[in-house]
């Protein structure tokens, strides 16, 4: 199969790449430069100039693939509506030329605001919440009644492993090395999903070959961890201490990540490994962290 990549370069977009070369298929990977593009040609792919905004990269880049995996994501949270309104067009270009065919498009989510408080589920499906504006399950799903065989999968908050320099742990790394010790809000006892990127990877491979339109995947490899236990290992790796704040002091400690940090989102994948015969083999989070990836 010819598969069009978007965030083809990306941290969990170059794992997606090889997976996919490694079974076989050929890989179309959206570039936005020079350095991208030589990126791609290195590891075995071919590059298509062009970016996520520039909506006839995005209708050429589908025209010539048998699917599409869309990986891409402006993350600038500075102007965050105005990046998930470009994630929505850039998903609505891809549908309309694959409209009509059987050629799969997978879009990206998240486990995060599925079901807070309780165990998120495939099958929940959450009410659009305007103070969240990214809408790729919404838009995948519109696509589906106009016959595009797409489908989503939603990522676990931390996807970790060599070479996250911009995900959520990079973030409570440096906050601790910033304040002088690794914290958690309360009792810590509000728990995160997550998944390696090399697991998160062949997930998209095996979403792209057998999804069902409309299906909903989730790229969860350990259910449930307590942000307590993250700050513990931060902070042994760190040699720094671990405290608790308490909730009304936790917007200075954290700034604007202060929602993750409190957030309680623990997210099964059962019926994903049931459907897709997707079976997580790599390093676990707390594994990641104690063998020092992060800390380095």
């Amino acid at each position: 199969m010819r598969v069009f990549v978007t965030g083809a370069t990306g941290f969990i977009g170059t794992a997606i790449v090889q997976e996919l070369i490694s079974a076989g298929h050929q890989v179309l990977g959206l570039a936005r430069s020079d350095a991208s593009a030589n990126k791609l040609i290195e590891a075995g792919a071919e590059a298509h100039r062009g970016s996520l905004e520039d909506l006839d990269s995005l209708r050429s880049g589908a025209a010539q693939s048998d699917g599409v995996i869309h990986a891409g994501f402006i993350h600038d949270f500075t102007r965050f509506k105005e990046v998930c309104e470009v994630d929505k067009k850039a998903i609505e270009t891809i549908g309309e030329v694959l409209s009509g065919s059987d050629r799969p498009l997978i879009v990206t989510s998240g486990t995060a605001l599925v079901s807070p408080g309780t165990l998120a589920t495939e099958e929940i499906i959450p009410p659009f919440n305007p103070a969240w504006p990214r809408a790729s399950e919404q838009t995948a799903d519109a696509l589906v009644a106009l016959g595009v065989r797409a489908a989503s999968i939603r990522l676990s908050p931390s996807v970790h492993g060599e070479g996250d320099h911009h995900g959520f742990i990079p973030i409570l790394v440096n906050t601790a090395r910033e304040k002088g010790f690794s914290a958690y809000i309360g009792e810590g006892l509000n728990r995160w999903n997550a998944v390696h990127r090399l697991d998160a990877a062949h997930l998209f491979r095996l979403a792209l070959e057998q999804a069902t339109p409309g299906a909903r995947y989730h790229g969860s490899a350990e259910e449930a961890i307590t942000v307590k236990a993250i700050a513990e290992v931060i902070g042994k790796q760190l040699n720094l201490p671990v405290k608790s704040i308490i909730p009304e002091a936790s917007p200075e400690h954290f700034g604007w990540f202060v929602h993750m940090a409190a957030i309680d989102c623990p997210a099964s994948s059962q019926l994903t490994q049931e459907r897709l015969n997707w079976h997580p083999t790599h390093s676990t989070l707390l594994a990641d962290i104690e063998n020092g990836i992060y800390t380095k």
